[in-house]
């Protein structure tokens, strides 16, 4: 998969517009871990805050390799066999049904019990085979024969058992299934792993990954994006509506509005053909990008504020561009 990708990474500035041929904008931070990743095959764990494309970027990534992308959301409780594989034991009692019923042709002719057990030894093996496996995640990404890339999404919420197991799998992207053997990546997985920091990750896991925090975007990286994913918005309102989330930002809210959040709002925005930010249009759409009371509450005790700092930093930042 290297080789035959290679032309999408040649290098940093390459790598970037890939991803924006397929309506990522990276920023040079995102665009140097994915180069120094895709060459060094080495996963790359993402942190930062929910909402600032960290998923987004596995996603891209598959798309621009024309690879599969296997997602395994993890959570508390997640071990090996809901990660990896699990048994299929309503087919195998079916089998064992099935043996049952056959057993007398099986053993017709047969001389003594050594002979007999020879015979029905040659089904043991199948019992414990693919046939009779339900692949989970890991499984289908290490089986992917073109390659694939793996998200190995909310880390922080597995439990450190389950981060330990993974360790094997980053190391030598290898499994050992005591049934089956060892099982080998047929070509290696592109691995992201993200995290919203709910817990710390340990030395272990991170000494094996490239780290990346995303955070927030500045203005001209956002007006981008949006540029990207909202075409239909006019400069002038890409302007404001970005200078004024960048605001909003600065407020003490429990949740700040994330970079997913102001692409609904800008979507809202011209679904109800605006042209500029004014009082009652911002009042009335908050609920887009905020989701709290609380937050909306602050918001609104602070808009007067909000709007003109808005509009004045989007007055700045086109004079800039002028």
């Amino acid at each position: 998969m290297k080789t035959e990708h290679s032309d999408h990474f040649a290098s940093i500035d390459r790598v970037a517009q890939s991803f924006a041929a397929v309506d990522y904008i990276a920023s040079p931070a995102i665009a140097t871990s994915v180069y120094l990743g895709f060459h060094l095959e080495k996963p790359i764990l993402i942190e930062g805050p929910a909402g600032v494309g960290k998923t987004e970027l596995a996603k891209s990534m598959a798309e621009i390799l024309a690879v599969p992308l296997i997602r395994m959301q993890c959570y508390e409780g997640l071990d090996e066999s809901k990660a990896l594989y699990e048994w299929k034991y309503g087919k195998q009692l079916l089998y064992i049904q099935l043996l049952k019923d056959k057993l007398g042709e099986m053993m017709q002719g047969a001389q003594g019990l050594a002979e007999s057990m020879d015979r029905l030894h040659a089904h043991d093996d199948l019992f414990f085979s693919e046939h009779f496996l339900e692949p989970r995640p890991l499984y289908q990404a290490l089986h992917q024969e073109k390659g694939c890339v793996l998200l190995i999404d909310e880390i922080d919420k597995s439990d450190p058992e389950f981060e330990a197991f993974l360790l094997e799998v980053l190391s030598d992207f290898q499994v050992s299934v005591p049934e089956l053997g060892t099982i080998k990546a047929k070509v290696k997985p592109i691995v992201f792993l993200t995290s919203n920091n709910t817990r710390e990750m340990s030395d272990a896991l991170k000494r094996r990954c490239l780290h990346l925090h995303i955070t927030f975007p500045e203005p001209a990286l956002e007006r981008r994006i949006l540029e990207r994913r909202v075409p239909g918005l006019s400069d002038t309102l890409n302007r404001e509506l970005v200078a004024f989330i960048q605001a909003v930002r600065q407020l003490d809210l429990k949740k700040l509005p994330s970079v997913s959040e102001t692409i609904d709002w800008a979507k809202t925005l011209l679904l109800l053909n605006a042209e500029h930010l004014s009082l009652d249009l911002v009042r009335d759409t908050l609920n887009v990008f905020l989701k709290f009371e609380q937050d909306i509450a602050t918001a609104n005790e602070q808009m007067g504020n909000l709007l003109q700092q808005a509009r004045k930093d989007a007055e700045v930042s086109h004079a800039s561009h002028a």
